[in-house]
């Protein structure tokens, strides 16, 4: 997931001149908001989002120019429930929205989607969809490096992708952390496909 530093840095750059911004919606078993000060691990693809909110080494803050690529409030994170206690506090100060997967389950996924996709829809240019496959349930997702139980199901993670294309405000997208050599006779390289032909607009009717 570290790519999106890049990604989303080229996008903030040339939007920049403009005035202009883009939201995000980050979908992820993780918040990704270590910093080298509270990562527990040392893996930077435990911290895009923060570098991206301008926090992080300078070395990855200047990828983003002179300014943080993203603004708080025009993100929103899905599916976590692995924050680790060190990054919590930068989450909080930030105030990202996070909908943990306690609340998706308290609140119903889809209540809780509709108004993710339109906070970051809310004074920017339109959204991005950062899609790391550790968002799903390993159950339907076992290639990825960073397992998590009690993720989004396959239904559930297609109704996201689904709701990105029916804003007809998705400008970009990337899909994250597949591996190969952890999946299961291509169960989530298949689930990969799925989830971006339906952000494309495949539609069952």
């Amino acid at each position: 997931h570290a790519q999106a530093i890049g990604t989303l840095a080229g996008v903030a750059r040339w939007l920049r001149p403009q005035g202009r911004h883009i939201g995000v919606v980050w979908v992820d078993a993780h918040t990704d908001m270590n910093t080298p000060d509270t990562t527990p691990s040392g893996n930077i693809h435990g911290m895009p989002l923060a570098v991206l909110l301008g926090h992080g080494p300078s070395e990855l803050l200047d990828i983003c120019g002179p300014e943080p690529a993203l603004r708080p409030e025009h993100v929103s994170v899905i599916g976590a429930r692995d924050v680790d206690a060190s990054e919590a506090p930068l989450v909080r100060e930030l105030g990202v929205r996070v909908y943990t997967m306690s609340e998706l389950d308290a609140r119903g996924t889809s209540p809780c989607l509709h108004e993710a996709f339109e906070r970051v829809t809310t004074g920017t240019i339109g959204l991005h969809l950062s899609f790391d496959l550790d968002g799903v349930d390993p159950a339907d997702a076992p290639g990825v490096g960073t397992p998590v139980p009690g993720g989004l199901t396959l239904r559930e993670s297609l109704t996201v992708c689904e709701l990105a294309h029916r804003t007809q405000a998705l400008r970009g997208m990337e899909m994250v952390e597949l591996n190969p050599t952890l999946d299961e006779r291509n169960k989530t390289g298949q689930l990969a496909v799925w989830l971006i032909v339906s952000a494309l607009g495949k539609v069952i009717l």
